[in-house]
């Protein structure tokens, strides 16, 4: 295992043409996680959503993935310390990329 030191991030990306999903993970250390589904409502297609929230889960040691529905609106899971699963649903519901426009985030099975 590594240290906190040497952690590394694991990004795989997929053609959208296959599945139109953005996979981000971390190697954590041994703490109590939390997971989640998640779906944020609005402007959120279009606007690199999806980039950001990638950014955001690495830049917090969060793991999980994120993808664009037929609905408009882009859905996932995450997955990392309970404190760090808060910051990213107050992210979620409050600032998403900047040319996003967030009117809803639900989350469920937490």
């Amino acid at each position: 295992l590594l240290d906190s030191l040497h952690q590394e991030i694991l990004l795989f990306y997929f053609p959208l043409y296959l599945f139109p999903c953005i996979w981000f993970c971390k190697i954590m250390s041994k703490t109590k996680l939390l997971a989640l589904d998640f779906e944020v409502f609005g402007k959120v297609q279009g606007v690199f959503f999806r980039k950001h929230t990638e950014k955001q889960a690495n830049k917090l040691g969060i793991r999980g993935w994120i993808m664009n529905t037929k609905k408009l609106t882009v859905e996932g899971q995450l997955e990392g310390p309970d404190n760090k699963i808060r910051d990213m649903k107050d992210w979620l519901m409050k600032t998403g990329s900047p040319s996003s426009r967030i009117d809803k985030a639900e989350f469920s099975n937490e």
